[in-house]
């Protein structure tokens, strides 16, 4: 009788799990939850090195995109299937196909975790009273400031919101526009007020920890770390920044009468407070674990980030005041519905690592018999041409993930260029930065689109034409004056 209530027990669970599996909802929350389960297993990787958590992490992802599979759209079907049928062509053509799976499995399952990692801080942000406050205060400047006070605002919550920072200042920018009567002043001051937001977005991509553009583009380029390339790639930033207020001072069209609008009330200080204190403690606290315990500033941001974004939500206290219930509910909501809804990006994401990863492997032998060199390029002609190809496939449809996973492995070490590693960091990032203001398939480019109520085409080469040859031709020039100089 015992064994009877035994299998009816498991059979139960069995019926419970299948269930779940045979339905999208349930299939969407159990990769979602695989998805937290692969950041739990990259954390304690990135700090040991353990090959069972990088190849458990790699399982977990690869169970994760199974569960999404059915429900993304057929476009991220087409990279499902080129992974796979690339998997089999390593399995025919290489001599270890197994090192190159592995190593693109580990592209894979890190940028699954830290993708998790920075959704977690992301949907502590947006539920915040104080963050949505702020953004509301940058885009209620008066035209005198308010397109370094969005500029300003795109870059410092992209920090933190990544692309959500577009929506939140989009959404206030458009919103705090549409009061104005006069249809040709409207949709001239939605456009400036969004490429402003735009800009300043990307060129976060060229120093942040918190990117994918700086993750990826040091694990390609031999000897390059987060604190050498800083400086120079934080100066970048500075440069996209400062020239897209230069064009919009010098094209901006003559006043057109409406009367301006009031200072929005408060101080800087006051106002984005909030702001800074979260910028300020993922940033030390990423900083002292990367430096303490000597792991890649990534790991750090993997390990404290989902910390922070747990206690930020344990400080949000619902109407009840429930403030860990809240914590609890949330991290569970977290796991089943915050990942979920994000499964086209993530499999897009995840696929581009792994499929540009295995491809450089597979391609690698051909290369090698055409008897193709890198190093035998002129310098300055191998990084400016590398800086262009990024924004310039980004106009196909390859994501920039895609690009430089594949091209990374025929790069020649930089210390055999007799260049810095930072530098080529700088060429690769900016050149991620500009794709990230020209691709028509690049998430920056759609959001300002939708908002904008134009294509993502003429957001791109219309609305940001001038502005991606002027800072082509800057970080063109800066890359020739540093091989020059070396």
């Amino acid at each position: 009788m015992a064994a009877s209530a035994s299998s009816t027990r498991i059979s139960h669970a069995e019926l419970g799990i299948s269930s779940v599996i045979e339905t999208a909802q349930g299939r969407d929350r159990l990769g979602g939850v695989m998805m937290v389960v692969t950041l739990l297993l990259s954390v304690p990787y990135e700090f040991t090195g353990n090959v069972g958590l990088g190849l458990a992490a790699g399982a977990t992802t690869l169970l994760g995109l199974a569960c999404f599979a059915p429900q993304v759209r057929r476009s991220r079907h087409v990279f499902l299937a080129i992974g796979a049928a690339l998997a089999g062509l390593a399995a025919l053509t290489l001599a270890d196909p197994g090192e190159a799976l592995q190593s693109a499995l580990g592209r894979a399952s890190f940028i699954a975790a830290l993708f998790t990692a920075l959704t977690a801080i992301r949907s502590a942000a947006i539920t915040d009273p104080g963050i949505v406050e702020c953004g509301r205060f940058l885009a209620g400047q008066p035209p005198g400031r308010r397109y370094l006070a969005l500029t300003l605002g795109g870059h410092l919550f992209g920090l933190v919101l990544l692309y959500g920072a577009i929506s939140l200042l989009g959404g206030l920018a458009t919103e705090s526009v549409a009061r104005e009567r006069d249809e040709r002043v409207r949709r001239i001051r939605t456009r400036r007020m969004l490429v402003a937001i735009q800009r300043g977005f990307i060129s976060t991509l060229m120093w942040s920890p918190l990117t994918f553009s700086m993750a990826i583009t040091l694990s390609v380029v031999p000897g390059a770390s987060w604190a050498g390339a800083l400086p120079l790639c934080a100066a970048g930033a500075v440069g996209l920044a400062g020239l897209g207020w230069a064009l919009d001072t010098a094209f901006k069209p003559p006043p057109s009468g409406s009367p301006a609008a009031a200072p929005a009330e408060g101080g800087w200080i006051a106002h984005l407070r909030p702001l800074y204190l979260l910028l300020a403690v993922i940033l030390l606290a990423s900083g002292a674990i990367h430096f303490a315990a000597d792991v890649r500033i990534f790991g750090a941001v993997m390990a404290i980030v989902p910390l922070i974004a747990l206690v930020w939500v344990g400080l949000q206290p619902d109407a009840a005041g429930h403030r860990l219930t809240t914590s609890a509910g949330r991290a569970r909501d977290f796991a089943i519905r915050d990942i979920p809804n994000l499964n086209g990006e993530l499999t897009l994401l995840i696929m581009a690592g792994f499929i540009g990863t295995l491809g450089g492997a597979v391609a690698a032998p051909l290369v090698a018999a055409s008897g193709l060199d890198l190093a035998s390029v002129p310098t300055p002609l191998l990084l400016v041409a590398l800086f262009w190809i990024i924004p310039l496939t980004g106009q196909i449809g390859m994501n920039p993930i895609l690009a430089v996973s594949l091209i990374g492995p025929f790069l020649p070490a930089p210390d055999t260029l007799g260049i810095s590693p930072a530098l080529m960091v700088f060429a690769i990032t900016g050149g991620w930065a500009l794709s990230g203001a020209t691709s028509p398939y690049t998430a920056s480019v759609l959001l300002v689109g939708t908002y904008g109520k134009v294509s993502p085409a003429q957001v791109g080469w219309r609305w940001n034409g001038l502005y991606t040859l002027a800072c082509g031709a800057l970080i063109s020039a800066v890359i020739l004056l540093m091989t020059a100089l070396v």
